[in-house]
């Protein structure tokens, strides 16, 4: 079964993206590898802003991205990527994450992203602190 395309709705937390000139390739539209850059600008961006306010200590490891593609995004389209919290684990946290062009409702790309949380001197995993958490709760959103 095929997962619907996901809507503005669905997310909690949005951010505008810049599409550039070197973002497109031989196709004419913007090369994959562009949408990880969106994905990761936009967790840095949700985390500088929503998260380590409250926990400036917090450090986590991406351990898995993926990315589903539903249609085209070329220069010089504007895009919004929105952010939600899929999962809250002990020490990881899933976002979910979806690509939106120009004002368009449907994404045009959509994923995820996980990080675990971990202690700066040793790399090895931690909880996820409480002032952390209760600010990822937040931006928790149910989806299917």
């Amino acid at each position: 079964m095929t997962k619907p395309i996901g809507r503005r709705a669905e997310y909690a937390w949005f951010t505008p993206i810049i599409t550039r000139w070197m973002d497109n390739d031989a196709y004419g539209h913007v090369n994959n590898v562009i949408y990880y850059s969106w994905f990761d600008t936009a967790v840095a961006r949700f985390l500088i802003g929503e998260i380590l306010p409250a926990s400036p200590a917090l450090m986590g490891y991406v351990v898995e991205t993926q990315c589903r593609y539903h249609a085209a995004v070329s220069f010089p389209d504007a895009v919004t990527v929105g952010l939600r919290v899929e999962k809250l684990g002990t020490s990881s946290i899933r976002y979910g994450i979806g690509i939106f062009r120009e004002e368009e409702d449907r994404a045009s790309a959509e994923g995820h992203f996980v990080h675990v949380h971990v202690v700066k001197e040793t790399g090895r995993p931690t909880p996820t602190p409480p002032e952390a958490r209760a600010a990822f709760e937040r931006f928790m959103v149910a989806h299917g």
